[in-house]
């Protein structure tokens, strides 16, 4: 139903985007996709790339008067940093043959048969995810006609656990964004602070846990009757794709896997819960817990749409690993390429894009339409509980 499609390398002139299947008349503001894109280069432990690129949108199609036309969005991004790597690059220097542990690099090479290792990390990089932040972003402006929220934060880095209280999701949200650790608990992210610290001064780096969460979805998006339209298993493709990504978890999946089933079960009541991150009201049943992470059968349930990930460390570090050099075949140490030493931070952003673009897909498959118009009007007739505010053009009869 919705695509998108990237291109361009890390220090090439510029990313380029092309999103289809967004319906006409959704109204687009590029204040914020760029809001999105600057949250994406935020967090302490960034590298220095950070301060050199200043991401900023620009749409040459698809867009007519602010609003999208039906026809495939194109967006382009600029890399600010090509014009130092240009300069840097005459005259040309030899090519790079000492694959970093971890990185793309000597698969990539050895698949695309390239002698110079570069060409490799070039497209493979996380450089490439801005542009996946700006495509999400378009895909957020659809899900928030129609009161879907995407939110997240971190719950640990290099080791050091978040003690997390309870509070509504909303409220997380705002915490995070405010942290430059994206931990809502203020006692948390100094912890957590002071182990980037740590990892920093050691010339290290470190990986973590993020959480995405997307609140308010309506029951039945999602299928049960076919493997490729499992909901959680679109969702675990999407964040998986993400540069480090190694694990994902719906709910507290491998918690739920220690325990016994009528440990696990969110059992359903005819009365609301007073657990404030949970759904009130509906005629669908409530629940008093969400150990399901919202989805059922690769359903939603209604309840929040709780989604984990864990992601590795950088590949690329101020101690050199061990390697070869495929020029000669001889040991070698892998030379550093300027990164940063924690992202995990700057990774929300990308986890929150990635399930929006996928809950934004599955909302397409499930009600239609070629105009926002249209896919409100489906969605008010199919869902009982749709209280949509009228949009400008709607109050006036348009």
């Amino acid at each position: 139903m919705l695509r998108f499609l990237t291109a361009g390398e890390s220090h090439g002139p510029e990313l380029i985007g092309i999103v289809e299947g967004l319906p006409a008349g959704l109204p687009i503001s590029i204040d914020a996709i760029n809001r999105d894109l600057q949250r994406r280069q935020l967090g302490y432990g960034a590298g220095a790339r950070m301060k050199i690129e200043h991401d900023r949108v620009e749409i040459t199609g698809g867009l007519v008067g602010g609003k999208t036309i039906g026809a495939p969005v194109a967006l382009r991004i600029e890399n600010l940093d090509y014009k130092n790597w240009n300069a840097a690059q005459k005259p040309a220097p030899p090519p790079q043959t000492i694959p970093r542990p971890g990185h793309a690099d000597l698969a990539g090479a050895t698949k695309y048969n390239l002698d110079d290792l570069r060409l490799v990390g070039e497209r493979a990089s996380a450089r490439e995810t801005a542009m996946r932040v700006a495509a999400g972003a378009l895909a957020r402006q659809l899900l928030e006609q129609f009161g879907i929220v995407v939110g997240s934060y971190v719950t640990e880095i290099g080791g050091e656990m978040a003690e997390l209280p309870e509070l509504p999701y909303a409220e997380r949200f705002a915490r995070a964004e405010a942290s430059d650790v994206r931990v809502y608990d203020d006692a948390s992210a100094e912890r957590i602070r002071a182990r980037i610290r740590e990892v920093m001064l050691a010339k290290d780096t470190a990986g973590g846990v993020i959480e995405i969460v997307a609140l308010n979805l309506p029951v039945g998006l999602g299928s049960h009757v076919h493997w490729d339209r499992k909901l959680d298993g679109r969702l675990a493709q999407a964040v998986m794709s993400i540069h480090s990504v190694k694990g994902v978890e719906i709910g507290p999946a491998f918690e739920n896997a220690r325990r016994l089933g009528t440990q696990v079960q969110d059992e359903i009541y005819a009365t609301p819960p007073s657990n404030p991150t949970l759904r009130k009201g509906g005629r669908f049943g409530l629940r008093h817990t969400n150990r399901a992470g919202g989805l059922e059968g690769g359903i939603t349930n209604g309840e929040p749409l709780v989604m984990r990930a864990a992601l590795k460390p950088i590949s690329t570090t101020l101690t050199p690993l061990h390697s070869i050099d495929l020029a000669t075949g001889a040991d070698a140490l892998a030379q550093y390429q300027r990164s940063d030493f924690v992202h995990i931070p700057r990774a929300c952003v990308i986890g929150e894009a990635m399930m929006a673009w996928v809950l934004a897909d599955a909302l397409v498959e499930k009600i239609g339409g070629d105009s926002l118009r249209e896919m409100r009007a489906h969605f008010e007739s199919w869902n009982p509980l749709s209280t949509l505010p009228l949009s400008k053009g709607e109050k006036e009869g348009v």
